[in-house]
């Protein structure tokens, strides 16, 4: 049998005694969830489960160190919504390449698709736990679903405050940047409301504010003239620009509504501040004292991924990318306006696997979102920040002990409301019952997931092979899974990730 980097339960307790844990990763629709859903067979119970502090989607607090499993049954992880890193990695295979091992995170691969997990009535989370059988002895794929309620169910939502940070620089003037970018921003222009604000910042060797925060009702003609003069100049100074972004958002930054920085470059900062460390620190600086979140938009064939992913990360936002002008009209013309509010800050998750049906688990991607285990309901410790319409998905490979039968994990996230702080939790549970015997027999949106993890953990194998998830087959034959997934869905985004798949395949 294939060996799987994993977590072994009982084998790092000397070391968790000493000093906590930290567990690593392989590699990212009103006021109260309601329930929790498994989507495999319903909630199962077992009663082993992070303790909570009060009722399931209430208001918790105190410290569950004395009460919470052995820390090395937990898997403990920031939310994460990002999904630039499978964007990116579509425009290098569609160019003909490879994408570089280093930007491919899975968690971006998986939750770049749609998933039907049940919605929560309010604010908050429903959490959904389900799996299916791999196809190697014992070792079977746990998927954990989260979902916030759609926007449209809130009905009327703050108004927003955007001040978006345009990169002009001379990388910017090929098709497909400056002008997708100016497309782009015209859509959404047109799709906020009269009581939203507007404020644009261009950047190239220096940064400009070309709009205060304006009001778009009764100046949306303005917002476009400044739009439309948007020309390309010289080098790439990205410190200044993000500087001159949260300067000009803190001084237009309006109470009771949405303030969000929305950055729109290829990231390849080559004058004044290019060190990352600093210019992050000034995110970082902001987001604390103002709350004002980073939406981070990539564009370009030749992208910085990474410090693109840093910058959102520590503005408490997330990153998207776009390579053509359909998927920029979804980014800015319907998933912008649609969530510019949030409905959940500091979101983290936490899975606990019961040590008696668990041998060993390794969660798929989250590298960088790591947190540990003692921190879960520490408050203080930064996580994600989740708005209506998302679904967070992460994906387990699990091996069970031979012949195990009953309970197999409780996963728990754990939210901070956007206006009263006050912190909630929901939770929900799968058994070994509920695994479905095979990957390729599960619900559709499992298969998606199984599909897409596979993609990207193939990607990151150097040269690109089947991977090291259990039961992954080679690029030939998910190509071909994928293919007759698209059919059977008729799904144009499980389409394109079979034609994606087959790239790959061609190229190795």
């Amino acid at each position: 049998m294939k060996r799987y980097p994993a977590r072994r339960p009982g084998a790092l307790v000397a070391l968790a005694a000493a000093g906590g844990l930290l567990l690593t990763g392989c590699s990212g629709g009103d006021d109260t969830a309601q329930g929790a859903k498994d989507t495999a067979a319903g909630s199962g119970g077992g009663g082993y489960a992070p303790a909570p502090a009060g009722p399931r989607g209430e208001e918790t607090g105190g410290d569950s160190r004395d009460v919470a499993p052995e820390p090395d049954h937990l898997s403990t992880f920031a939310l994460d919504v990002d999904t630039a890193s499978y964007g990116y990695a579509r425009r290098s295979l569609a160019e003909g390449r490879l994408p570089d091992p280093s930007t491919v995170r899975p968690e971006e691969f998986v939750n770049s698709f749609r998933q039907d997990y049940e919605r929560p009535g309010g604010d908050g989370f429903t959490v959904s736990v389900d799996g299916a059988r791999s196809g190697e002895e014992d070792w079977s794929l746990v998927r954990v679903g989260l979902a916030t309620r759609t926007a449209e169910e809130r009905g009327e939502r703050p108004p927003a405050a955007l001040t978006f940070v345009i990169d002009v620089s001379g990388s910017m003037d090929e098709p497909g940047r400056l002008d997708l970018a100016q497309d782009s921003l015209a859509t959404m222009t047109d799709r906020l409301r009269d009581d939203d604000s507007v404020a644009l910042v261009t950047f190239s060797d220096e940064a400009v504010t070309v709009l205060p925060m304006t009001r778009l009702g009764g100046h949306r003609g303005r917002v476009h003239d400044a739009i439309d003069g948007l020309e390309p100049a010289e080098s790439t100074n990205l410190g200044a620009g993000v500087e001159t972004g949260y300067d000009t958002a803190v001084e237009g930054r309006r109470e009771g509504a949405t303030n969000r920085v929305v950055l729109v470059s290829d990231a390849l900062a080559n004058t004044g501040d290019t060190d990352a460390d600093t210019i992050l620190e000034r995110v970082a600086d902001e987001r604390r004292e103002h709350g004002i979140t980073l939406f981070g938009v990539g564009v370009g064939s030749d992208y910085g991924d990474a410090l693109m992913e840093r910058l959102a990360d520590k503005g408490d936002g997330h990153t998207a990318y776009v390579s053509d002008a359909e998927e920029a009209r979804e980014v800015f013309g319907e998933q912008l306006p649609r969530h510019v509010e949030l409905t959940a800050r500091d979101a983290k998750a936490q899975v606990a696997f019961d040590p008696e049906t668990v041998a060993e688990y390794r969660l798929v991607g989250y590298d960088n979102r790591r947190v540990a285990d003692d921190d879960f309901r520490d408050d203080r410790v930064d996580g994600g920040e989740v708005g209506p319409g998302h679904t967070v998905t992460a994906l387990y490979a699990v091996r069970t002990r031979p012949g195990a039968d009953g309970h197999l994990a409780t996963a728990t996230v754990r939210w901070l409301d956007p206006g009263s702080r006050a912190p909630h939790e929901e939770s929900g549970d799968v058994e070994t019952g509920d695994l479905v015997d095979s990957v390729w027999e599960a619900d559709r949106g499992l298969r998606v997931t199984a599909t897409a993890a596979y993609f990207a953990d193939a990607l990151r194998s150097s040269p690109p092979s089947g991977g090291s998830l259990p039961g992954a087959p080679d690029l030939g034959e998910l190509t071909e899974r994928a293919d007759s997934l698209a059919g059977r869905t008729e799904d144009e985004e499980v389409r394109r990730l079979a034609e994606a798949i087959g790239a790959a395949d061609r190229l190795t």
